[in-house]
């Protein structure tokens, strides 16, 4: 049975929570009504982590920009929508993208697009292709690139 939380408590478990890692506001609020908080104890506790500085969305927009494209490869189009999915709103996801430079982009995707691409033990050339841009479009990255860039390793490989 889930404990019964006083504000106070609760607040001291959820600073713990947004210190150990960058929290959106959405993230937070579901943490406390999982600990069975109403809606003004919620409201009055987001207000005290909003002025205390444990809770800020474009601090958090801006590190999960950063970190899903430095450690999981993201392309922006797959960041904005996860940011969009946790209701960032749409000023903070453009301040966010602007955290990855545009050369830091593009050798990530050259990095990955090469390795994905040597990686792949498809033999069929359309099986190849297909699986080679079905992955890096799900990592969200612009079709634009990905198209470009299958054409000129596919360029490589024939000549």
């Amino acid at each position: 049975m889930n404990p019964i939380f006083s504000i106070k408590d609760a607040t001291k478990k959820i600073e713990h929570y947004c210190a150990y890692q960058e929290r959106c506001h959405e993230e937070v609020e579901s943490k406390l009504r999982s600990m069975k908080m109403d809606s003004d104890e919620i409201d009055q506790i987001i207000a005290h982590l909003i002025h205390d500085n444990f809770l800020n969305e474009e601090r958090f927009a801006c590190s999960f920009a950063r970190g899903k494209h430095r450690i999981k490869h993201w392309g922006t189009i797959r960041i904005t929508n996860e940011l969009k999915f946790r209701k960032i709103n749409s000023r903070l996801i453009t301040t966010a993208l602007k955290e990855i430079t545009p050369e830091e982009y593009l050798e990530t995707f050259e990095k990955l697009a090469e390795r994905t691409w040597e990686n792949s033990t498809e033999t069929n050339a359309l099986k190849k292709r297909k699986k080679f841009c079905d992955n890096l479009l799900r990592k969200g990255f612009e079709s634009n690139l990905v198209y470009e860039k299958v054409k000129e390793l596919e360029g490589m490989e024939r000549g």
